[in-house]
């Protein structure tokens, strides 16, 4: 696997107000969040995003980013996914295709700071900032997401056609989950800055109006089965039943295939000493939001100083969370990467504002005690969280 990836240059501030047209965040929910779209003309004015098409192509080339090139010959389409070699991305056609680069939030730290412009929507429902670049035609066909997302256009034109509507059946045999009927109700062309926000399942279609890119901050929107199922595999090693089956009573039988009746009572009674508790949930949801995706690896620092030192340096320096770090808090505890910690009491609210802003200030941790140290130190011997704010 490759090294670490290194953070394209760039600097997170703390995050400027939302880009919502001057709606306040409240309102945005109340009125459009998973209901109806909206349309944002100048979200963020002069815009134009921080990647080239010369930067796409590089992550698109890089073995921890996933990314997919999209490409429309007439009516048939393709889809093949990186890395990929640069003279593959050099030699594509003028028109019709798509380059799709996801989770540029967890490599460079201006996406991250794009993303965290929407944190009036709590973390744990963010997803990832992917940015598309087009050339002229280029587009993913019309189709249907199933979760939110912010449509920002960067540098270029795109035109936007959408609406909601009932029918939502795909065109057989082709590699992408294109709309075989699309009646949109609203076209509209973005130009730099503008935004477009679409709800769940509202049909939709972008085609590039020149070369351009577009950014799309996207939403966690799982699936019932989806959590049902990782939850039983995280009861699986939460369970702790005591004892063996034992059947000292057991009658001679004539139907020796036959399951007999007090067995699947006694198996019945041993699955109903599993005991789920309200914390046993909480305890899952924040451990399965945070865990990293597939793809995501952090690199340790090559020195790890003692605790002593690095509480030094850290009163000194403060310390930023790695941009693939995910962390969350609920009224118990805090999870990182897929951990649960116990936070403790005196650091309770400089740890949260920690996960909140990502940044500790030197001045903040200076308010922690031995016990925080050793966190941090544990979160910092594993490449989670680095010394300095920027």
């Amino acid at each position: 696997m490759a090294s670490a990836p290194a953070t394209i240059a760039g600097r997170r501030d703390r995050p400027a107000a939302p880009p919502l047209g001057g709606l306040a965040p409240e309102a945005f929910l109340r009125r459009h969040w998973q209901k109806r779209a909206r349309l944002v003309r100048h979200a963020i004015p002069g815009f134009t995003g921080p990647f080239s098409r010369d930067d796409l192509f590089a992550l698109a080339c890089r073995d921890d980013v996933e990314s997919r090139l999209v490409v429309r010959t007439g009516k048939r389409w393709s889809v093949d996914h990186g890395p990929f070699a640069p003279r593959a991305l050099a030699s594509l056609p003028s028109r019709a295709w798509t380059l799709l680069v996801q989770g540029t939030n967890l490599v460079d730290a201006r996406a991250d700071a794009l993303m965290r412009r929407f944190d009036f929507i709590p973390y744990a429902r963010l997803d990832d900032v992917m940015v598309s670049y087009a050339a002229p035609g280029g587009g993913v066909g019309p189709h249907v997401d199933s979760y939110d997302v912010f449509l920002l256009q960067g540098f270029g034109r795109r035109r936007w056609r959408w609406g909601t509507q009932r029918d939502v059946a795909f065109v057989p045999g082709l590699p992408l989950r294109i709309l075989s009927r699309f009646a949109p109700g609203h076209d509209e062309v973005l130009g730099p800055g503008d935004m477009l926000y679409l709800p769940p399942q509202a049909a939709h279609d972008g085609v590039a109006v020149d070369a351009c890119t577009t950014y799309s901050v996207g939403f966690r929107a799982a699936l019932a089965q989806e959590v049902a199922e990782a939850f039983l595999t995280h009861l699986a090693d939460a369970v702790d039943l005591s004892g063996r089956y034992a059947d000292p009573d057991l009658a001679a039988t004539r139907t020796p295939a036959r399951i007999p009746a007090a067995m699947q009572a006694r198996f019945a009674r041993t699955i109903a000493r599993i005991r789920i508790a309200r914390g046993d949930v909480d305890a899952f949801v924040g451990a399965w939001l945070t865990e990293p995706k597939a793809h995501v690896f952090f690199a340790p620092p090559s020195r790890v100083p003692g605790i002593g030192a690095f509480a030094k340096a850290l009163a000194r320096r403060g310390a930023r969370l790695d941009l693939r770090t995910q962390a969350l808090y609920d009224a118990r505890a805090m999870y990182v990467n897929g951990d649960r910690a116990t936070i403790p009491a005196a650091a309770r609210a400089a740890l949260r504002r920690f996960a909140d802003r990502r940044t500790l200030t030197a001045r903040e941790a200076r308010s922690l005690d031995a016990n925080a140290h050793s966190l941090l130190h544990d979160w910092y011997r594993h490449g989670w969280l680095h010394l300095g704010t920027a």
